[in-house]
């Protein structure tokens, strides 16, 4: 915890499947709370802006109100990381200067921020610099090797499987292609155990039901063959090593559905 003036700054060390983060939190004296998060590399690169835009502060003379800029801004700086943007402004107002850092993310989503007094800039970074030299500035995440795509067809209809990741993280693309006609939908990963039981549970339940599904193994060609209802529908689903039917999906970088 840092007490910078009247406010309190929380820097704590955190992970999730797209990796180690720092999430910086500002307790203000009226108990106000905003919050900011930073992955590691981004850490690294804001540490080093800290330097920069201190010695700059260092270099200013008192504060004359009569020679402010309009917008209050007297240094400002940009850093990009995956969907996040994030603002460095050093500022000046009636209260003094300050450094303002404003997350925003691409495709909506709220705007937020915290102001470092400018005092405090230093101890910020020196304590920045103590968790980066104990966690490193690897941000981490899921590194393997993807899960080849997988296809099936029922009828006239093409069902491809295919799994991807991007900043958000991993997915699962489910294709339905038929002549003239195509839709899809994405599944994150951390979804895909409650989409499998509840398949399954309408399984059973069919089978109780009367109207079963039933599966069963194919000796050859290393897939699966598929049976649905009273045996009208029969499935084919390649192995992953299959070239039969090429993906017409290739496109991955879709972003995840929440």
């Amino acid at each position: 915890m840092l007490q910078i003036q009247s406010k309190r700054f929380y820097l704590d060390v955190k992970q999730n499947r797209r990796g180690r983060f720092i999430k910086v939190a500002e307790i203000g004296a009226d108990g106000r709370r905003s919050q900011i998060y930073l992955a590691l590399s981004t850490a690294s690169e804001f540490r080093d802006h800290l330097s920069t835009f201190s010695d700059f502060y260092a270099s200013l003379g008192p504060p004359n109100p009569e020679n402010v800029p309009d917008d209050g801004k007297l240094k400002s700086e940009m850093m990009v990381k995956d969907n996040r943007r994030y603002y460095l402004d050093l500022k000046e107002n009636s209260r003094g200067r300050f450094l303002r850092v404003s997350q925003t993310i691409t495709r909506g989503g709220p705007r937020t921020q915290i102001a470092i007094p400018a005092q405090g800039m230093i101890e910020f970074r020196d304590a920045l610099t103590d968790l980066l030299e104990e966690f490193g500035t690897d941000d981490g995440g899921f590194k393997g090797d993807l899960p080849e795509g997988r296809y099936m067809r029922v009828d006239s209809k093409n069902f491809y499987f295919d799994i991807g990741q991007n900043n958000r993280g991993i997915y699962m693309r489910i294709s339905e292609v038929k002549t003239n006609f195509r839709t899809a939908i994405t599944v994150p990963e951390k979804s895909w155990a409650r989409f499998r039981d509840i398949f399954a549970d309408y399984c059973e339940k069919m089978k109780e039901g009367g109207g079963g599904v039933s599966s069963s193994s194919s000796g050859g060609g290393g897939g699966n063959v598929l049976s649905e209802g009273k045996g009208s529908v029969v499935a084919q689903v390649p192995s992953p090593s299959s070239n039969t039917q090429p993906n017409p999906n290739p496109n991955l970088d879709s972003p995840l559905i929440k």
